[in-house]
């Protein structure tokens, strides 16, 4: 398996037929929505629906009007927020506009939003209509009573009876990398990036206001925490971000964690079938109004096979984000906790970090090995946007600079930095380090370092090959990316070659965490095969011996369920966690194999941490 992903065999990615440019050229491509409302603000009563239109049986009244407003949103000019209702994905677009009106203070403030369903994927694509509904909120600021507009928009999309959602779950894209002629032995997996992972082909790019576009701020944001986050987010945690509004950010990073941390397809039948779902649900914003959801999700099931109101997502983690304080108190509502700075802390002499903690206030922070691979990611980056296009189109928005070869040698983290978001190295590290630089005159501590740094370049390679098909199936989950793909055709004639490579970058990364994915999952689905294998031979060993000692042994045998539960377990030796890309000296990181094994193989771990043995003593 190792020598296989070492080949990098050839990068092959399809991407589906292009419909008829012409009629794309005409008719917007805008998923159908099931509602379209007017929130205002009066002083008196509050948020209030002063126009609404729905398909029948869509509530609107005492929802929406909670979900598309979260608290602190007085203090800015204008802001998207997304959210999840009942089986839809809403978009709202707020606007506070100052006006000459006393009665209203001043300040018109109010949104557009709709309502879209989740069955064309995690956010509907409801970010297409972003432009649409950012537009009316500018006019019905200006003119409270245009409400024409409104009933315009809702008449031309709408959703009919003729369109129907997919009736299937919807299966991911994925790379796929030519097989090698060769069979390699062990198991080989086609390395998956689902949900739009997959590089762009040419002439197609992502729409505009699409999540995806923010995941280089999301890294530059995070740093090496971004790590820790997608291991919790791989277990399937409850995850809160607490953030100040603007809120559009924060769900767009809610979006991003989301998306990186999905199980790829191709090792889909490695796991257990009690394995945690293979996405992680995004709930987006949520305030105080949805706390009874909160706790009534938290229940655990009384039958696993039956999932609450038929939903298989029911019960299980979450990544959302809130402006509202409360939520982040209620530590029993949450694992993980993370706490986005003020906007006013980028003016500050130091950097101030997003912190992450579990309950009781546990701080949660990155790993050595986290560290140095982020810096190989960056580096990674910026060999990929040199060998591409060094600019962007101006149709599409980047929320972040991109980057160059020379900030790759620069260091990310200061001295300050990495001691506030990074785990000090451990003394046994600094004795072991020292005991082999002595031992070997630095020769162990150099191949160690090569033998890192040639597998994190491995996560990173060929994607920057030019020849690049999407292959897509029939169905998948999360449509969102593959189809906003736009074609190019649609911006006229003067497409270039900077249009064709402006989204490689972003996915890129997410193809990047799912071959981290992949790595971890494979490596461990090898162990557990092995074992599996040794146990078999085992037991037909105490079979032999059994029958051949007569029963009056018999009662020598275990028969405690404790003890049945430990000869299952599987040992996980430090090689393994290195090749897997984890930290042999972080207690987090062998927790977290510990967890892994028990949630997607049902096994019991014990991990064995790196250490020095002198004439069969172990030392350190």
């Amino acid at each position: 398996m190792a020598a296989s992903r070492r080949g990098q065999p050839e990068l092959q990615v399809r991407l589906p037929s292009t419909p008829n440019l012409a009629a794309v050229a005409t008719l917007p491509d805008l998923p159908p929505i099931h509602a379209l409302f007017l929130i205002n603000f009066d002083v008196k009563a509050g948020y209030t629906i002063s126009w609404k239109a729905s398909k029948p049986g869509v509530e609107l009244e005492g929802v929406v009007e909670y979900k598309s407003l979260p608290s602190g949103l007085h203090t800015v000019s204008e802001d998207l927020i997304y959210f999840v209702h009942d089986g839809f994905a809403g978009l709202s677009a707020f606007v506070n506009a100052p006006v000459e009106d006393s009665e209203v203070r001043n300040a018109r403030m109010l949104a557009v939003g709709v309502l879209v369903p989740l069955s064309y994927g995690r956010l509907g694509r409801a970010w297409r209509h972003a432009e649409g509904l950012k537009a009316m909120a500018s006019a019905l600021a200006t003119d409270g009573k245009g409400t024409g507009l409104l009933e315009e928009y809702w008449e031309k999309n709408q959703a009919t009876t003729e369109q129907t959602a997919p009736s299937e779950p919807l299966e991911s894209p994925s790379i796929t990398f030519q097989t090698p002629s060769k069979t390699p032995q062990g198991h080989f997996r086609k390395r998956s990036a689902s949900d739009g992972a997959a590089l762009l082909a040419p002439g197609h790019r992502l729409s505009p206001f699409h999540p995806a576009w923010s995941l280089q701020k999301l890294l530059d944001t995070f740093g090496p925490l971004i790590f820790p986050i997608q291991r919790a987010a791989l277990l399937r945690k409850r995850i809160l971000i607490s953030c100040h509004a603007p809120v559009q950010e924060a769900c767009n990073f809610v979006y991003d964690i989301s998306i990186l941390s999905n199980i790829p397809q191709p090792i889909f039948e490695i796991l257990s079938p009690h394995s945690p779902p293979h996405r992680l649900r995004p709930l987006f914003s949520i305030g105080v109004h949805d706390i009874p959801f909160l706790v009534e999700d938290s229940k655990p099931r009384r039958n696993d096979s039956e999932p609450p109101d038929n939903n298989p997502e029911a019960g299980t983690g979450w990544i959302a984000c809130t402006t509202d304080s409360i939520l982040a108190k209620k530590d029993t509502l949450w694992d993980v906790l993370i706490t986005m700075p003020a906007p006013y802390s980028c003016n500050a002499k130091h950097r101030v970090w997003p912190k992450i903690e579990g309950p009781q206030g546990l701080s949660i922070k990155a790993t050595q090995r986290d560290l140095r691979r982020f810096r190989s990611l960056k580096a990674g980056l910026a060999r990929l946007q040199a060998a591409t296009s060094p600019g962007t189109s101006p149709t599409t928005p980047r929320t972040a600079p991109l980057l160059t070869p020379q900030d790759a040698d620069e260091p990310f983290l200061s001295e300050a930095d990495e001691k506030e978001i990074v785990e000090p190295l451990s003394w046994t590290a600094l004795a072991y380090n020292g005991f082999m630089w002595w031992a070997s005159a630095g020769e162990q501590a150099r191949a160690e370092q090569a033998e890192e740094t040639a597998r994190d370049a491995e996560l990173l390679a060929g994607l920057n090959s030019p020849a690049v098909r999407m292959e897509v199936p029939r169905s998948a989950d999360l449509s969102t990316s593959i189809a906003s793909l736009t074609p190019a055709a649609r911006r006229g004639s003067t497409a270039t070659a900077l249009d064709q490579d402006e989204a490689r970058t972003e996915l890129a990364i997410i193809a990047y965490f799912h071959r981290f994915t992949t790595l971890i999952l494979s490596t461990l689905a090898d162990i557990v095969e092995s074992t599996s294998d040794d146990d078999d031979d085992d037991d037909v060993e105490e079979e032999v011996e059994t029958e051949s000692e007569g029963r009056g042994d018999a009662a020598l045998l275990p028969d405690s369920g404790e003890e049945e539960m430990d000869a299952r377990g599987i040992q996980i030796e430090s090689d393994a966690l290195a090749r897997m890309g984890l930290d042999v000296w972080s207690a987090a990181d062998a927790e977290f194999v510990r967890a892994v094994v028990a949630a997607y193989f049902g096994r019991r771990a014990y991990v064995e941490g790196k250490g020095v043995e002198v004439c069969g003593v172990r030392v350190c």
